[in-house]
């Protein structure tokens, strides 16, 4: 990992366990100092203390998620300090249920970590990456984001939501020196997943997870991870995969003074085609 490009510290939101856990130890021994967001303190603190026996400055936050202030608690220890990474790995669901049972919170919760988490973290931080006209934001989705599924609407509609934010946003910040990725992921072996009961001898390794969206954080807008089956999964579902990148450019919604000119160019071709 470039760490003139991405360094010197890398923001890990999510980062105690798991796919997070893995980025933080990978970006370590890459020379990476770090400041690690979770909301439990116990494992933050192992994390920590592993990664400074190897050498490493980390700084940790134990914060919740969920709640509006995070963004000031995390800012509070990153603001002396130059963030060139930003990972946004949190957001695993943990309660599954009917929309119109679920008490509100629960939806609320991961609406505020996958939304309003992402947006939050990535504009403040990609601000200052623009600025400095050089950084990377990957920010995690799920393959549950291409179809809305019973009992996860709110957990399936928000990372849709994150995937389209995440394109929107390489779009407008390829430009200004700062890369951006949408990682795909999917059956994980985390703690999270272990939790739930899920059997994870079947699931992916979150170090595989980590190193590939390091190494394609500049191939952006969009990896999925290379899991046998998630590709096909995805295409099954009706997602499209090919050249993205290409895609969000010659499709985006124009300017509205060109409006006209392109709803007018639309159905010319929609005629011609027929």
């Amino acid at each position: 990992m470039d760490l003139q490009k991405y360094g010197p510290w890398a923001l890990v939101i999510g980062g105690s366990e798991g796919v997070g856990a893995a980025f933080a130890r990978i970006l370590a021994a890459d020379g990476f100092k770090l400041v690690l967001v979770a909301r439990k303190p116990g494992p933050l603190e192992e994390l920590k203390a592993e990664l400074e026996a190897g050498g490493a400055e980390v700084r940790i936050v134990s914060a919740d998620l969920s709640k509006p202030d995070v963004l000031d608690q995390v800012r509070a220890v990153t603001d002396d300090v130059e963030v060139g990474l930003l990972v946004y790995n949190a957001g695993a669901n943990n309660t599954r249920g009917l929309i119109i049972d679920l008490p509100r919170e629960v939806p609320d919760s991961v609406i505020a970590i996958n939304v309003h988490g992402q947006v939050d973290f990535s504009r403040h931080y990609g601000k200052l990456m623009a600025e400095r006209g050089h950084g990377g934001i990957i920010l995690t989705g799920s393959l549950g984001g291409y179809l809305g599924s019973p009992t996860l609407a709110a957990y399936c509609a928000s990372k849709a939501f994150s995937r389209v934010y995440t394109e929107a946003l390489w779009g407008e910040m390829e430009p200004l020196g700062v890369d951006v990725l949408h990682l795909n992921i999917g059956f994980t072996a985390t703690p999270a997943m272990e939790r739930l009961g899920m059997p994870i001898e079947y699931a992916e390794a979150p170090e595989v997870v980590a190193q590939e969206g390091l190494d394609n954080i500049a191939n952006g807008p969009l990896h999925i991870v290379s899991t046998p089956g998630n590709v096909e999964q995805v295409r099954k579902v009706g997602g499209v995969l090919d050249d993205r990148g290409r895609l969000v450019k010659e499709n985006a919604i124009p300017p509205r003074e060109e409006t006209g000119k392109a709803a007018q160019q639309q159905l010319s071709e929609a005629g011609q085609s027929g």
